[in-house]
C-alpha cells in the first residue's frame, strides 16, 4: 500500500519486538508481545490487547515517544489507540529480535516436516520418506520458511522447491465446496485462498459461492474445521477424488 512500510521484514538488529507503519511522512510504533503478533499476522482470531506490550503508539519507541495523537484520525480512520494498533500490526512491518525470529522458524519448520512426512511419499515406492531424510533435502534446496505465514499454507510451495533434490508427491484431495450465505462466503474465502489451490470457482446469482478446490488430503480435515467455523457449518463440502 502507497506510504506503507512492507511488512514481512525482519530486522536483525531489532532490540525488542515492534511493528511501525508510515503515514503521511509520520512513523508510528507498537511494541509486541511476538507469539500474538505472529498469530495476529497469520489471520488467526486473536485479542489485541494480548498482542500489545503496551497500549501506547509511538513515534520512536526505542526512545519512548509517543506518536501525536491528533494525527491518528486523520490516518487510520479512528482515535482509537488500539485500533490504530491492530491497523499498524496488520498492514505494517514486523519487526522481530533475532533470538525470537529463530524460535518462529525453527517451530514452523518443525511443523512443515511434520505434515510433509504424513502426507508426502515417494512416487516410485509409494511410501513415506523418513523425516531425516526430508529434513536433509529442505536444508539442500535451501527452502524459505516464512514467519507470518501458517505452516499448511508453505506445504505445496516448499514441496516443490524440493523434488529437484528429492522424489516425492503430496496426496491430494479434490474438494467442491459451495458457500451459501455471501457474507460468509467473503469472509472464508481468503481462508480458501489461503490454505488450498483453486481449480475453478464462480460467484452465483444468489450472493452464493461455489469452487472446485485441491488441498493436501491429509489437511482436509483441519480445512473443512476452519470453514466451518467461519460459516458456521452453513456449508457444503464433498471430496471427489484423492490422488
Amino acid at each position: 500500500m502507497p506510504g506503507h512500510i512492507s511488512y514481512d521484514r525482519i530486522d536483525d538488529n531489532a532490540t525488542f519486538n515492534l511493528a511501525r507503519i508510515k503515514k503521511g511522512g509520520q512513523l508510528f510504533e507498537v511494541i509486541l508481545e511476538p507469539d500474538k503478533a505472529v498469530e495476529l499476522k497469520e489471520g488467526r482470531p486473536v485479542e489485541i490487547r494480548d498482542v500489545l506490550r503496551s497500549e501506547n503508539i509511538f513515534s520512536d519507541a526505542k526512545k519512548g515517544l509517543l506518536a501525536p495523537q491528533h494525527l491518528f484520525e486523520p490516518s487510520f480512520g479512528t482515535s482509537d489507540p488500539l485500533k490504530v494498533a491492530e491497523v499498524i500490526i496488520r498492514e505494517g512491518e514486523v519487526q522481530l529480535t533475532a533470538e525470537h525470529r529463530r524460535r518462529v522458524r525453527e517451530q514452523k519448520l518443525r511443523q512443515i516436516i511434520e505434515i510433509i512426512h504424513r502426507n508426502g511419499v515417494d512416487p516410485r515406492t509409494h511410501l513415506p520418506h523418513p523425516i531425516a531424510r526430508i529434513e536433509s533435502a529442505m536444508e539442500e534446496a535451501k527452502v524459505r520458511i516464512e514467519e507470518f505465514k501458517k505452516p499448511e499454507e508453505q506445504v505445496s510451495r516448499i514441496v516443490s522447491e524440493m523434488k529437484i533434490i528429492l522424489p516425492i508427491k503430496l496426496e491430494v484431495a479434490e474438494i467442491e465446496i459451495h458457500i451459501q450465505n455471501g457474507q460468509d462466503a467473503a469472509r472464508a474465502y481468503p481462508t480458501v485462498r489461503g490454505n488450498s489451490t483453486i481449480i475453478k470457482d464462480e460467484w452465483l446469482n444468489d450472493g452464493s459461492w461455489k469452487g472446485l478446490v485441491e488441498i493436501p488430503a491429509g489437511l482436509s480435515e483441519e480445512f473443512f474445521a476452519r470453514l466451518n467455523k467461519i460459516t458456521k457449518g452453513e456449508i457444503e463440502t464433498k471430496i471427489i477424488r484423492t490422488r
